[in-house]
């Protein structure tokens, strides 16, 4: 703690001494520009001055004006969604106009793509010593993906998927590991809770999201437990200009068979206000779904569950002076899902139910102050509620209502400071604290017992504190070709059981990370890395999920001597870009190999006189391994036709037999990829193809076409094809506005699990492949962000 406030002191001194550039009030020294590519004119760039928080945005022809700006030297900024940054030095006098015609070069495939997550600092993607991948959002609208879920199959070396047949319990796979050995993160900060993340991917719409960055490995000193696969951070939209867009979809399933159509309904909306003088900014989403139940082997159950949802948010922000910026984020989401059968009668009162409803508030802000040449201290601090009302049960069971609270909250300051002769050369260090709580209250709700006639109180499942804290401090060092990013970061953990029947875990995590990058020539990189992580022994997303049946039910449990997990994560990648007239294309050859000391592992329980059985979550005696290649082509012939795509090989096993007697991780196929392809001959109009392959994996069957299910099997699953297609045409409303119509498949071929357990004993864990069958479905858009 002591290490926690000398950081905040250090961070609170600098911005006490911070320097003010040389800037008055009323300088009436104006920038005028253009923003072009070629003849073609590029609406709402974003316009910043480096070292400063002064910025604007071009209008919808293309045009901006900057007035006020410091005196003397400036270096002008300008980027686009699809366009090389464009920088300018200019030098400012009093009362003095200068016009500014840039003309941008496209980089259709995103090489010199903007990041920040590598060191919470933005640089360009080819220039960062991490691979980093970014999903933005004209990949969510051609994959035509309303939440983030799918979207994250189109990033090298990420899968998602279905968990339960029941509620569609999902999660995203990096690098063969499960969901929960991955960091999510929004804006860069550690908010996103266990009990958030069981279903979270799917509440989370695109419309709230600017883009995607994930890093595949541990990665950067910044980001702690449980980034062992990796980190996915999500950026939320900064207000840059004056615009809407509000947008519906309609779409159907089940046009090859299964209980009949099922629809699916979505509305989305979307804007940004700015003052003229671009010193503050709001901008505003909201979200609507609306999914009826799908069941795909009519036996009366349903595979895809039903979802309502409903989703608003805001993202402001105050320009301080010259140099400081203040950023406030609020989303709420509210909703409601429910699978099973019967889905019109109580929950209670159905065969076979698994329902929730949660109700979430995330709010965040952000302190930015940028000092002398390129300093940057930031203060940040977010906070996380979560609401769920919950149902679990089977046979009218009145005892499986549950209610959940959950409170996250996480603190912190950083500091980056620019050093021209550090040890052997210049260097960039970055220093930080961060301290993250939660508290999470898990019960099953009390009922009337109509045989006792008497009512049963509520039942305390877990009542958990989790309190951590953080300090690091990573320096980046350039010199030559080389590009060295070396860190420590400390983590003290301690978990408390309130309800008192395990006792508390505590712990000391010191986690090196090392990233190298070599510019064998221009086009070339030769990037490698090390990293150690660690996973706490806590209440994890699955344990806040039950596997519901006729016949049993699965719980998750921490067997009480479960410890700290720890990892060793290796990459090493070759990266070459290259241009050649209008064609640009990139190839990434990338490999891995984590080892896992202690690793959890499941031993699975017989079901008892209730048929529960009990997972319990143990450390495996010896260790596992994860290892494999990535690869990743991007390719643009032509500015009017893009093609991305990304294949995994790979191998997850424990280092001695486990369940079924195998050492092989379940559900992690040892091949998978995407493809993605856009071509858009003119600029009304564009068509995409979309597709992805997962091949054969191994998953556990426990269900009724067994002689004994208690035992269960362990069965190789089909390879699946998905492939998806889509095509788009506006039409000019007026200057500023268009309107866009659209139309698609997804899942063309209807590549989809065939061999779904049935009935009401019937597994639901059994679910593998796509996450839906064929999706045929319209839309229409309208604004001015396209």
């Amino acid at each position: 703690m002591k290490i926690f406030i000398a950081i905040y002191l250090l961070c609170l001194s600098q911005m006490a001494f911070a320097e003010e550039p040389d800037k008055k009030p009323g300088t009436d020294a104006m920038l005028f520009g253009d923003v072009k590519s070629g003849e073609e004119h590029i609406p709402f760039a974003t316009i910043a001055i480096q070292g400063t928080t002064i910025g604007t945005a071009a209008d919808a022809t293309g045009h901006f004006k900057i007035s006020d700006l410091p005196l003397g030297k400036q270096k002008i900024l300008v980027s686009a969604v699809g366009y090389k940054t464009y920088s300018k030095e200019i030098v400012f006098s009093k009362n003095n106009s200068v016009t500014l015609l840039v003309n941008m070069e496209p980089d259709n495939i995103g090489i010199e793509q903007v990041v920040v997550t590598a060191n919470r600092n933005a640089k360009s993607r080819k220039e960062s010593n991490a691979i980093i991948n970014s999903i933005n959002q004209k990949l969510f609208e051609r994959t035509f993906n309303a939440t983030l879920s799918e979207g994250l199959n189109f990033s090298p070396g990420l899968r998602m998927e279905n968990n339960c047949q029941n509620c569609g319990f999902s999660q995203v796979r990096m690098n063969g590991l499960a969901g929960h050995y991955t960091q999510i993160l929004i804006n860069s900060h550690p908010v996103f809770s266990g009990l958030a993340g069981v279903y979270g991917l799917e509440l989370i719409p695109a419309v709230m999201i600017d883009r995607v960055e994930i890093i595949r490995g541990g990665g950067s000193s910044m980001y702690g437990s449980n980034a062992i696969a990796g980190t996915v951070n999500l950026i939320t939209k900064d207000p840059v200009s004056n615009t809407f867009s509000v947008s519906n979809s309609y779409g159907t399933f089940g046009q090859n068979g299964g209980s009949g159509l099922a629809d699916d309904f979505n509305l989305t909306m979307n804007g940004s206000f700015v003052t003229d003088d671009y010193k503050s900014g709001l901008s505003i989403f909201g979200f609507y779904r609306k999914r009826n139940p799908f069941d795909a082997n009519n036996d009366g159950f349903t595979e895809l569950s039903h979802i309502k949802n409903s989703t608003l948010g805001s993202r402001f922000y105050q320009r301080v002076a010259s140099r400081g910026k203040i950023t406030f984020d609020y989303f709420n989401i509210n909703e409601y899902r429910r699978g099973g059968n019967n889905l019109h009668l109580p929950l209670h009162e159905a065969d076979i139910s698994e329902s929730v409803r949660h109700n979430i508030h995330l709010g965040s802000g952000t302190f930015d102050l940028l000092m002398r040449e390129a300093d940057k201290i930031t203060i940040f601090f977010s906070g996380q509620i979560v609401d769920r009302d919950s149902y679990y049960g089977a046979n009218q069971d009145l005892s499986a209502y549950g209610k959940t609270e959950d409170l996250t909250y996480t603190s912190g300051a950083q500091y980056t400071r620019q050093i021209n002769h550090m040890l052997f050369s210049p260097a960039t260090v970055n220093i930080g604290a961060e301290f993250k709580g939660s508290h999470l209250e898990d019960n099953k709700l009390g009922y009337y017992d109509i045989v006792s006639e008497e009512h049963l109180g509520n039942t305390l499942i877990a009542d958990q504190n989790l309190f951590l804290k953080s300090t690091f401090v990573q320096s980046e060092w350039k010199f030559n070709k080389m590009l060295l990013s070396a860190g420590l970061r400390y983590d003290n953990y301690r978990v408390t059981d309130e309800s008192g029947e395990n006792s508390d875990i505590s712990g000391n995590v010191l986690s090196p990370r090392i990233n190298w990058m070599y510019n064998i020539f221009n086009d070339l990189q030769l990037r490698a890395g090390f990293a150690k992580g660690f996973r706490a022994p806590q209440i994890f997303d699955e344990d806040l999920h039950i596997e519901t049946s006729g016949s049993r039910q699965v719980l998750h449990r921490n067997d009480e001597n479960l410890k700290q997990e720890s990892s060793n994560s290796y990459t090493f990648s070759l990266n070459y870009t290259g241009n050649e007239g209008e064609c640009q294309y990139q190839l990434l050859v990338e490999g891995f190999y984590t080892t896992l000391k202690d690793p959890f592992a499941n031993e699975y329980g017989t079901p008892d006189e209730n048929g529960v059985v009990i997972y319990t979550r143990k450390n495996a005696e010896k260790g596992a391994q994860v290892k494999g290649i990535n690869v990743e082509f991007n390719i643009s012939p032509l500015n009017e036709l893009q093609l991305q795509s990304g294949f995994t090989l790979q191998r997850s096993a424990y280092e001695e037999p486990q369940e079924f007697g195998e050492t092989r991780f379940f559900r992690s196929p040892d091949n998978f990829g995407f493809l993605s392809l856009n071509y858009q001959p003119v600029s009304q109009f564009s068509i995409s193809a979309t597709a992805n392959y997962t091949g054969q994996m191994l998953v556990p069957y426990f269900g009724i076409q067994l002689d004994n299910p208690a035992e269960g099997e362990l069965r190789t699953s089909e390879s699946f094809f998905d492939m998806g297609l889509k095509g788009a045409y506006s039409f000019k409303l007026t200057d500023d506005v268009r309107l866009e119509i659209n139309a698609g498949v997804k899942n063309l071929f209807n590549s989809y699990q065939k061999d779904f357990d049935s009935g009401i004993n019937r597994d639901p864990s059994y679910i593998y492949g796509p996450l839906s069958p064929r999706l045929i479905y319209v839309g229409l858009r309208f604004g001015t962000l396209f």
